[in-house]
């Protein structure tokens, strides 16, 4: 794919391509990043029980918070990737980029536990 602004790549628009490249960087963090990977399951299960159960709003809120969370994880984690390609010494404004960008997955983090907990207690309301 051609880059317009660095003008540097292939010219050509391939949507197909662009899903596998897609596809294939989830997998990666899925596989490779363990706070992604128990995130995934555990809202996973959840949601099961929510789409059997028909609460679709439920399911809506447990599906948007996970995603959000695995969103700033994967940026956290390419963030810091490149933080080590530029600098592989120690840096003190790396150290502060990398601070930062697991500050915000911190945030989204605690959101998600905060709609986890709310979820699991509803659940527990419904089924008894």
């Amino acid at each position: 794919m051609k880059n317009k602004f660095l003008d540097t790549g292939v010219s050509g628009f391939s949507p197909v391509r662009k899903i596998l490249v897609a596809v294939r960087g989830i997998y990666f963090a899925v596989v490779l990043d363990f706070s992604v990977a128990y995130k995934i399951v555990l809202s996973s299960i959840l949601m099961a029980g929510f789409f059997y159960y028909r609460q679709w709003l439920d399911f809506s809120i447990v599906l948007l918070a996970t995603g959000l969370v695995i969103i700033a994880e994967i940026f956290n984690t390419a963030i810091e990737a490149l933080c080590d390609f530029v600098e592989s010494d120690e840096n003190e404004k790396i150290g502060l980029i990398k601070d930062v960008s697991a500050g915000a997955v911190g945030i989204s983090i605690f959101i998600w536990l905060i709609v986890i907990a709310i979820e699991v207690y509803r659940a527990f309301e419904l089924l008894s």
